[in-house]
């Protein structure tokens, strides 16, 4: 299944809905080609919702670890929303929960950067 990817403006934060799995291949490539996008399109504040993605494998953490560092140093901060029990998981045995700043839901992500 294609990764689908959908961005839409909320106030000054990007929101990018993200529905598939990120997975080795054309699904994390493509991932990382829409977050370098709008980092090149200058947006800051970006908060991804992952309420539909079904799974990720090894390579999309890789890639999801990978566009973190990129955002970050080019002075844009990402924030993962909506994640779901199983992606949760795998960011805690990874120990990646502490890198992310994670969200229970996208208002609650978007709201974050107006309390900075």
């Amino acid at each position: 299944m294609a990764l689908k990817m959908v961005d839409k403006e909320v106030g000054d934060v990007t929101v990018v809905e993200i529905e598939g799995r990120i997975v080795l291949g054309e699904e994390s490539n493509a991932f990382r080609e829409q977050v370098k996008n709008l980092l090149a399109a200058g947006k800051k504040k970006i908060v991804l919702n992952l309420a539909q993605v079904g799974y990720i494998d090894s390579a999309g953490l890789g890639t999801l670890v990978a566009t973190f560092h990129s955002a970050r140093s080019q002075g844009a901060v990402l924030k993962l929303a909506n994640l779901g029990s199983k992606f949760k998981e795998v960011l805690q045995v990874t120990k990646l929960m502490t890198v992310f700043d994670t969200y229970d839901s996208e208002a609650l992500a978007v709201e974050s950067f107006n309390n900075k």
